[in-house]
């Protein structure tokens, strides 16, 4: 894929925001991509402490570090914390990580699931529109929390108009899902799937839930979005 292109439609794409409902509309970047912010990009990857976890790709984290700093910029959130959800990968693969983004260290690595529509055991098709049972992909704001069937969730606000801006309309939420396990892998072949939420192991849940609450940046990555 282009990834300079891939830059800045995420960039130009993030740039107003009002609250964490807004969708996002098309305006000049305040962080142009030039040799020296590209050098920052490689020298915070760098920076990760892996804390023994395997680090996320170098392409996806930069794509999630630009806009989160975008977000940050706009005070869109209210926490120095990354959650990146990479799609490229198999669901068999811990695909999900959670970075403190004050000291760059990884605080957990962990399954996620993507929707029953969106593939097999890999990520392939995505959607925002209303029962499609398909992940969708960009940037979120974390809401507030629940108590649903899942047990405690946390809702979702994507920020990206046509992308992903009908999530709470569409009640895609993060929540515990029993699907969600090493368990489900060994004996189904992959991970389960959701109806579109990004669901997570039902003994991580909370703490990841109460991690990343109350608008802090979740981005989901697949390099099909181009």
């Amino acid at each position: 894929m282009n990834y300079k292109v891939f830059s800045l439609v995420v960039l130009f794409s993030l740039m107003s925001f009002t609250s964490a409902n807004t969708a996002v509309s098309t305006h000049k970047s305040v962080l142009p991509i030039t040799s020296k912010t590209e050098s920052r990009f490689v020298e915070v990857y760098r920076s990760l402490h892996s804390n023994q976890y395997k680090l996320p790709d170098f392409e996806s984290f930069t794509q999630a570090f630009k806009g989160f700093e975008v977000l940050k910029t706009k005070g869109a959130i209210n926490k120095d914390i990354l959650t990146l959800v990479d799609f490229s990968l198999s669901s068999n693969a811990k695909r999900l990580w959670i970075i403190n983004m004050n000291t760059y260290e990884v605080i957990m690595n962990t399954y996620v699931a993507h929707g029953k529509n969106t593939g097999e055991e890999y990520a392939q098709s995505f959607s925002n529109a209303d029962s499609s049972n398909k992940s969708s992909l960009g940037f979120y704001i974390t809401g507030e929390t629940y108590m649903g069937k899942h047990g405690l969730s946390l809702k979702l606000d994507g920020q990206e108009k046509g992308v992903n801006d009908n999530a709470r309309r569409r009640g895609i939420v993060m929540h515990a899902a029993d699907y969600v396990s090493e368990t489900f892998i060994k004996t189904n072949k992959r991970l389960g799937r959701s109806q579109g939420c990004p669901a997570v192991p039902v003994e991580l849940s909370a703490e990841i839930i109460d991690l990343i609450k109350d608008k802090s940046c979740l981005f989901i990555y697949h390099p099909s979005r181009s």
